[in-house]
């Protein structure tokens, strides 16, 4: 019976060692760093794309406008149906599926369901294009309604492929078959990359207005419907191969997906109370999207109806959201989703110990990271514009930059909202982040209005970004707060320690950075892919030297996580240089 015993021990222990795939299981560290690869390359390939994009229909021009409004709205729709419903039922109903007899089923029936709803609700939100830029939109002339609603024909139909992206991938997460799902966007990335080389091509590069601004009867009548096709159509094209792609890695996998329909009574019920009230949270959210981004959009519009392009608006405001989620997307994201699975295990069997574990582990190596990227980003902020919209004007250069210091402000907390968000959906409590939503919209939609209401146009999408920083702050605050609560504290000491350190290495580095850039050529000299050549070798440099002092800093001040966060790239390091 000992034997048995521990026979049966040292079984549940190689069960432990691997992954509901069968293969051995990676650390958290690994999987964090396969994923950010696949980020950073995809990323890399973003900003190709918007450069593109901004090369063929301007940062600031109505149409740019136009088409940002259309390709908001399934991104919008996107973060209510599968962001807020499906990420916060999937991996823990997905994992506890493949840990029972017949749980294969279970995730057939999931994913075959949620396919067909995400289908017809497409097909729905598709037909009502016009009513959802009436949403976004605040007294904008018809000519550009109008542009914006045949822009949104071509891009609503991609919420039913983020959708199945969603669905396929989180498979593979409960799998911890982490990489495809994060490496498949470089597909999307190349295929819009693809169309606008063929729009450019055809149609070359967009021409500014002059000083008085640009006429939108010529705007509707330069835009015709081939050039909405081929803008748009690739767009949609993209997302349709980034989420196709994935039944590739799933199938190599062992897993083959079969239609499924019916279940045992009650096998879901516990998907609809947690997805009722994440998706009211979301559409709390969206509508403070929706709000926020009238006044970005108002901004430009003159008293004429004519378009002041020399003010950033909602296109300007996507650019700087762009850049500033970058660090987050590539580590923080990363993070998360490695550990997610971690937390969802331990959620299932109670295991609250294991629970504050994982959460201080993520909260200190987002921290190592997010402080650093915060400061680095403010200091190299206009360089790091002037590289990702080589095209760009002077003007936009500094507006986009102003709005993304704005964004950046809230970085920090960003990370541990969303690493406390996973974590009340690990514990199926997706009510708690119902109520605590509405506090965070309400601070993003009062800081947006009270800039529109206190200061000139020019600062309002500004104001659009502060106000996403104080939500960050205020949704931080309420989710430790219930968190601690519930875990029986968040090991508070331990991670307010490293965000301290963090701080000290970064403002030194910061500092440093910022002396180096004065040595910089000026951005004002710097346009066209010459000025794009010299603005990259002097950010990488200053970002080269801001990251070798803020490591030093850290050593010094003896923070452990900075080497867990950049052991998976040391180790690919000659041994005499990890010494």
């Amino acid at each position: 019976m000992a034997e048995t015993g521990a026979d049966d021990a040292a079984q549940g222990a190689d069960d432990r060692d691997k992954t509901l795939g069968g293969r051995p299981r990676r650390s958290i560290t690994r999987n964090t760093a396969i994923m950010a690869s696949g980020t950073a390359v995809s990323r890399a390939l973003g900003f190709v794309r918007n450069a593109m994009l901004v090369a063929a229909i301007g940062a600031t021009a109505a149409a740019a406008n136009a088409y940002d409004i259309a390709n908001r709205l399934p991104n919008a729709m996107f973060a209510i149906l599968a962001a807020g419903v499906l990420n916060a039922v999937l991996v823990p109903q997905i994992v506890r599926a493949f840990q029972r007899e017949g749980g294969k089923r279970t995730v057939d029936r999931i994913l075959t369901l949620g396919t067909v709803i995400s289908l017809v609700v497409t097909i729905v939100a598709t037909l009502l294009a016009p009513v959802w830029v009436e949403l976004y939109t605040n007294d904008w002339p018809p000519e550009l309604t109008a542009l914006a609603v045949a822009f949104s024909y071509w891009c609503i139909p991609q919420l039913f492929f983020y959708c199945l992206y969603t669905l396929l991938g989180q498979v593979l997460n409960a799998r911890e078959q982490f990489g495809p799902f994060m490496w498949a966007p470089v597909l999307n990335n190349v295929v819009a990359i693809v169309g606008l080389a063929a729009f450019l091509a055809l149609f070359g590069r967009y021409v500014a207005p002059g000083p008085g601004g640009e006429d939108l009867t010529a705007v509707a009548d330069l835009w015709t419907p081939d050039r909405i096709a081929l803008i748009g159509g690739f767009a949609t094209l993209g997302i349709a191969a980034q989420a196709l792609i994935l039944l590739v890695p799933l199938v190599r996998g062992g897993y083959h997906w079969r239609w499924q329909w019916r279940g045992p009574k009650g096998e879901l019920s516990g998907i609809g109370t947690i997805a009722a009230w994440s998706l009211a949270a979301v559409v709390l959210e969206q509508i403070g999207v929706a709000l926020v981004t009238q006044v970005a959009a108002a901004a430009q519009v003159l008293p004429d109806g004519r378009i002041d392009t020399s003010i950033a608006g909602n296109m300007a405001y996507f650019q700087a959201l762009s850049l500033y989620i970058v660090p987050h997307s590539l580590v923080t994201i990363s993070l998360v989703t490695a550990m997610y699975t971690a937390m969802a295990r331990h959620a299932a069997v109670r295991n609250m110990e294991g629970l504050r574990a994982d959460l201080s582990q993520g909260l200190r190596s987002a921290g190592a990271f997010t402080v650093f990227a915060t400061v680095a980003m403010i200091v190299v902020s206009q360089y790091l514009v002037r590289i990702a919209l080589p095209t760009a004007t002077l003007a936009e250069v500094q507006s986009i930059s102003a709005i993304m210091i704005a964004m950046t402000l809230g970085l920090v907390p960003l990370g541990a909202t969303v690493l406390f968000k996973r974590l009340y959906f690990a514990l199926e409590d997706a009510r708690a982040i119902f109520f605590m939503q509405i506090p965070m919209t309400i601070a993003w939609v009062g800081t947006a209005y009270l800039v529109q209401a206190l200061a000139e146009p020019r600062w309002w999408t500004v104001g659009v970004g502060l106000g996403l920083a104080a939500s960050n702050y205020t949704g931080m605050i309420l989710r430790a707060g219930g968190l601690r609560r519930r875990l029986g504290g968040l090991d508070g000491r331990r991670v307010l320690t490293l965000h301290v350190k963090a701080l000290v290495g970064a403002l030194v580095a910061g500092v440093t950075g910022w002396l180096l850039l004065k040595l910089a050529p000026d951005v004002a000299d710097l346009s066209g892919w010459p000025g794009f050549f010299v603005a990259a070798g002097w950010t990488v440099g200053a970002g080269v030297v801001m990251l070798a002092v803020y490591i030093v800093v850290m050593k010094l001040l003896k923070a452990e996580e900075l080497d867990a966060l950049l052991a998976p790239f040391a180790r690919r390091l000659p041994a005499r240089f990890r010494r």
